[in-house]
């Protein structure tokens, strides 16, 4: 399959993609795709550096011409969400990404893709192994983890880098020049429970399945369903109108992925059962009314499953119940600042109670670091009434915009010249690294750009082959423009 896609053009960035899509590079798991792009820029016989955190630096000097250039770091991160459809086998750990073409669009048999953020990667690895482009001195910085924590970028040390000017290459409208971002915090609450035998009846697996999920936060406010939530709202449901024992459940995978999917296993006392697979027929109706236009494919199902030895205790399943439901999920607060931006958003990413032990995380963001930690305590205090431990870990700042730096003027008008509109040039609800590279390089001018990727995050993630030439046109006359050294 993936041989369509090295006949695409332009040739090089997509057979560089290709190579990068045949490696295993799970976040926090980068050791494999760290070779990997170490290997590439020995190879060019570049300088090539690893940091102690696992960042990969490439240098490479500028082309003729274009010596007396400012030099330009382009950035992109090598980890790579994993995600696949419950029906899709498929070994992340071990196969590479099974590409095909589909009209103007790259995608995967049923997993993420990677173009996020493997586009911005192939780029760099083409504007590297040219020898036919005009560019100044490049400083390539792949960086680790940006998907789980960002533990790449906040661990970069000052002085490895000289450049001025970053260009992030991990924004997925082609439309838009992304000036800022926000900042997260996750948040974990954990705890043990007590568990006794399940009452004489019947034992059944509930799923909600099919539902759209995408990017917590970029698309927090298209109003997706959260699979956490509406399977705790039809286990309280049951638990208030039907004496159910709930044994496990297992909802949702990453922080930055809306959840999908849940299943729960329960158990229903006496001669219920007809009642209750009513009540999820019914329940499923339900949403499927509420989400038919965010998820058009949600489903509810109940089939029968084998007996439990033990489910929760009854005060126990309550306290979880009012718990999970009383937790903030989706937008905390729209910027009254900057018309359309979600400013504060928390995603219930995952709920995982088994076995006498329960695990809840969550995903807080804001371009507000205030109210990122008020919205964080929200949830906190919600958890500990129940009696959870809290863990507040892996805090990012935000990136403030700094909308009339140089890099900005420069490509929202060059931008124009090109296509003939003007850009939109704003900021967005989702973690970029630039914010904590700021940290350690204050004087850096920073903006991210890249092609068109829908469904990040998702197994409906894809990439447009026309906006990626685009992309790379518009990166390629970027670096042609770059001004003189002062």
């Amino acid at each position: 399959m993936s041989d369509q896609v090295r006949q695409l053009q332009p040739s090089a960035l997509w057979n560089h993609f290709a190579d990068l899509n045949a490696v295993p590079r799970p976040s926090k798991k980068e050791q494999r795709v760290i070779a990997f792009i170490k290997a590439f820029g020995e190879g060019l016989g570049f300088p090539t550096t690893e940091d102690e955190a696992g960042n990969v630096i490439i240098k490479k000097k500028a082309t003729a011409g274009m010596e007396d250039r400012e030099t330009i770091v382009l950035q992109s991160h090598l980890d790579m969400v994993h995600q696949k459809n419950s029906d899709t086998v498929f070994d992340f750990d071990k196969q590479g990404i099974e590409m095909y073409v589909d009209g103007d669009w790259v995608k995967a048999k049923g997993t993420t893709l990677g173009a996020d953020n493997g586009i911005g990667v192939a780029s760099i690895m083409s504007l590297l192994s040219s020898t036919d482009i005009p560019h100044p001195a490049i400083e390539a910085l792949f960086t680790i983890d940006e998907e789980t924590g960002m533990t790449g970028a906040l661990s970069l040390k000052g002085g490895l880098l000289e450049g001025k000017t970053l260009l992030n290459l991990d924004t997925e409208e082609d439309n838009e020049l992304t000036i800022g971002c926000a900042g997260g915090i996750d948040v974990t609450a954990t705890g043990n429970y007590e568990e006794v035998a399940p009452q004489a009846g019947s034992a059944f697996q509930i799923a909600v399945k099919g539902l759209t999920g995408g990017h917590s936060g970029v698309d927090i406010q298209l109003g997706r369903a959260n699979a956490n939530k509406l399977m705790n709202r039809l286990l309280l449901s049951l638990t208030k109108e039907h004496n159910i024992g709930i044994a496990r459940i297992d909802g949702g995978s990453l922080r930055n992925a809306i959840p999908r999917e849940s299943q729960a296993v329960i158990v229903v006392a006496g001669n219920n059962a007809a009642k209750v697979k009513d009540a999820v027929a019914s329940f499923s109706g339900i949403l499927q009314k509420e989400y038919s236009s965010t998820d058009p494919n949600l489903v509810v199902t109940i089939d029968a499953a084998e007996m439990p030895a033990k489910v929760m205790a009854a005060d126990f399943q309550q306290k979880l119940l009012r718990s999970v439901y009383a937790c903030p999920n989706g937008i905390y607060r729209m910027s009254p600042e900057i018309a359309g931006l979600v400013q504060t958003s928390n995603n219930l990413a995952r709920v995982l109670v088994s076995d006498g032990a329960y695990n809840i995380q969550c995903l807080t963001r804001s371009s507000v670091d205030s109210e990122k930690g008020d919205l964080a305590e929200a949830i906190t205090s919600t958890f500990e009434l129940m009696g959870a431990t809290l863990a507040l870990t892996g805090s990012y700042p935000g990136w403030e915009p700094r909308p009339d730096a140089p890099i900005i003027k420069l490509m929202s008008n060059l931008y124009e010249e090109m296509f003939h509109a003007k850009a939109n040039v704003d900021a967005i609800h989702a973690g970029l690294e630039c914010g904590i590279l700021g940290t350690n390089y204050p004087g850096m001018q920073m903006i991210s750009f890249g092609p068109n990727i829908y469904g990040a995050h998702s197994p409906d993630e894809r990439v447009q082959i026309s906006s990626v030439q685009k992309f790379w046109s518009y990166l390629l006359e970027t670096l042609k423009r770059i001004p003189i050294k002062n």
